[in-house]
């Protein structure tokens, strides 16, 4: 299938096109600068405290994520640490080839953020990225989370109601199999899986999940607009 035939990308931001994970371990160093904590320990943390029961709205659950790591990986646990790895959203780095990938895309596609993130933390991500998208999406207008069926409804409702496009026309751009490429499969919408952690041993901060192939597959956005590019 010609990547010339979709209309409207969605996009997976954090982690994804927003490095969560550089953001978070920037923060640990200058918040905790004597810790011994590697980068895999603390990433292998936090990923287990996200994947427990009960949490809230995303990034408010990082100020729970700090409380339940803290004292796991002997780091100091406060209100004000917990409190500022939230905050650090607002400088958490892009993948340096997302925001020129992204100018690229839009010359062929809407571009619609399908972001896990609230609306807050989703205005420091746009703006990050260079504001590139025609619609923004986060988890305050689904009311729910991905992997949940329903944000992918929610989403297709909008793109199909803004510009009359249908599920055919639409390709989900994500990195992470737990939350978008292994519901996006059951659900029969075509997906790029971005595997932004090609070549490391572990799967660092995102949730692991049985492995689903894609319809398409690159380690960075570059390469799916030089795809694009190409005619691919």
């Amino acid at each position: 299938m010609a990547l010339s035939r979709f209309k409207v990308l969605t996009f997976d931001v954090v982690g994804t096109l927003i490095d969560f994970e550089g953001g978070m371990l920037a923060y640990l160093r200058q918040a905790v600068p004597d810790s011994s904590v590697s980068d895999d320990a603390f990433l292998a943390a936090y990923r287990t405290a996200r994947k427990r029961s009960g949490t809230d709205w995303y990034p408010d659950d990082l100020v729970h994520c700090w409380h339940a790591i803290a004292p796991q990986l002997g780091l100091p646990d406060s209100e004000a640490l917990a409190r500022g790895l939230r905050a650090s959203v607002a400088d958490w780095p892009a993948f340096p080839d997302a925001p020129e990938a992204l100018q690229r895309l839009r010359r062929h596609f809407k571009l619609v953020t399908m972001t896990n993130a609230q609306a807050w933390a989703l205005d420091h991500f746009q703006k990050t990225l260079g504001s590139p998208f025609d619609l923004l999406l986060s988890c305050d207008d689904a009311l729910c989370e991905k992997p949940d069926a329903r944000y992918f409804a929610y989403a297709r409702g909008r793109y199909e109601s803004t510009w009359g496009y249908r599920q055919a026309d639409n390709l989900h751009v994500a990195q992470s199999q737990y939350h978008d490429i292994g519901i996006a499969r059951q659900l029969g919408i075509t997906s790029c899986w971005i595997e932004r952690r090609h070549g490391k041993a572990s799967s660092g901060g995102t949730i692991e999940a049985e492995h689903t192939v894609p319809d398409y597959h690159f380690h960075t956005l570059a390469q799916l607009a030089d795809a694009v590019e190409a005619g691919q």
